[in-house]
């Protein structure tokens, strides 16, 4: 636990970076308007998740995994279709071109394997950059916010030790961002989900 002298240094200089700034917190004149401090915080995995912009992104991300998970029960039921239909027709078939079919089908399995382990890494790269893409957009909105607060600096909350709730204005930036950007969508922006490696079964299942 942090030394109680600590503590209080640190709310001291809290407190000091607001008088600096105006007035303290300043609730005359105008309330929550009239705030003014030079250091600002924001919980920025709040900012992205509980703003509009935010939320279509993760609609639109977990849909599409969904529609992968969906295709990856369905190619696994094929490929069992067709391993099975491959087994049966090992008793017919002399060794030598029984093993050219299960070697076509097991290169087969790897290929569709990779196909699909890559549409998976490129979901995780497209939510990782549309994450990105929203902080690089928030940020001139988050920066006017900085200049009405007259504030020279913002912190995300989650680094600092211990601040006053007085100076967090995540609530603030999520309304404002929803004003401005709403759900941010940009047609053809949605992640697509490529079609799925075709699975035939039957005896063609040689190259």
């Amino acid at each position: 636990m942090m030394p109680l002298p600590l503590r209080l240094a640190i709310v001291a200089l809290a407190l000091a970076a607001l008088d600096l700034a105006g007035g303290g917190a300043a609730h005359a004149q105008g309330g929550d308007d009239a705030f003014r401090s030079q250091i600002a915080t924001i919980q920025q995995d709040q900012l992205f998740t509980r703003s509009r912009y935010g939320r279509a992104v993760q609609e639109r991300i977990e849909a599409a995994s969904r529609a992968l998970q969906e295709e990856n029960r369905r190619i696994e039921t094929d490929l069992e279709a067709e391993e099975r239909l491959l087994t049966q027709q090992r008793q017919t078939l002399a060794p030598d071109a029984f093993r050219k079919l299960a070697d076509a089908f097991d290169s087969k399995v790897e290929g569709i394997r990779a196909a699909q382990e890559s549409k998976s890494r490129a979901m995780t790269r497209q939510a990782e950059e549309d994450r990105q893409r929203f902080f690089q957009t928030a940020a001139p909105i988050l920066a006017d916010m900085m200049g009405e607060l007259g504030a020279v600096a913002l912190l995300d909350k989650g680094s600092v030790i211990l601040s006053l709730d007085v100076i967090d204005i995540t609530d603030r930036a999520v309304a404002r961002i929803d004003t401005v950007l709403g759900d941010g969508a940009v047609p053809g922006e949605a992640p697509v989900v490529p079609p799925a490696p075709e699975v035939t079964t039957g005896s063609g299942a040689a190259p």
